[in-house]
């Protein structure tokens, strides 16, 4: 499984994600996005997905059955890049992109700021979106499955997180991570990484840290 599933990289682009798939036939191209997918299904339920099918020559039935099989899993297929001049007109009548846009300013990576420096978000980051900072990330809003947050200093939400949040980017082992619901695909701090979380019935905020054991732990966050 895991010689199938290096078949296809995903990371988030503006308007979802982008899959870049190895040279391989189209159908182990295909089980390797959804092995992908199957196995991450809270990270890619509803994401929009734009494909980077390289020199693939695909028809109308190779697109819409993996439209079909994305659909499944509450997946939506919106883009094809590609080489093949046969491959942009299927997915031109089949009514979907062939081109992608430049990431927003909000996902270049922010270098060269004082470590106390913080970075002031007022919306919530949907599926796709990926900040990148050099300081510390306050984000009044949610954090959505799909979204990620990747910071050298501290990372706090005012809101919900369902996506990913790498705090401490740079190795600082004291840099914490706050929510008020964090309930995250995961969780990173400098090297420490944790498991999904499972979203709480009823959730409290929590601060997320590298306890004296050298382990990633959450607990209440108890402000003041």
């Amino acid at each position: 499984m895991e010689q199938i599933t290096s078949l296809v990289q995903i990371k988030g682009i503006r308007d979802g994600l982008l899959a870049t798939f190895a040279e391989a036939a189209w159908e182990d191209q295909c089980l390797a996005l959804i092995a992908q997918i199957d196995d991450r299904p809270a990270f890619f339920q509803g994401a929009r997905l734009a494909i980077d099918v390289g020199s693939q020559v695909l028809k109308v039935n190779n697109l819409v059955s993996l439209r079909d099989r994305l659909s499944e899993r509450n997946v939506a297929l919106w883009a094809v890049l590609g080489e093949s001049p046969v491959t942009e007109h299927t997915s031109q009548l089949l009514g979907l992109a062939t081109r992608i846009s430049r990431p927003r300013p909000e996902e270049q990576k922010h270098a060269n700021v004082p470590e106390d420096t913080a970075l002031f978000i007022t919306k919530t980051l949907r599926s796709g979106k990926r900040v990148e900072f050099a300081g510390n990330v306050v984000v009044v809003g949610d954090v959505n499955a799909g979204a990620e947050i990747v910071a050298d200093g501290h990372v706090v939400v005012w809101g919900r997180v369902r996506g990913m949040i790498h705090a401490g980017a740079k190795g600082d082992r004291s840099a914490i991570i706050c929510a008020l619901d964090l309930s995250a695909t995961q969780l990173r701090i400098a090297d420490e990484v944790s498991a999904m979380l499972k979203p709480q019935k009823n959730p409290k905020p929590e601060v997320a840290r590298i306890n004296e054991e050298g382990s990633l732990q959450s607990e209440i966050w108890h402000v003041g």
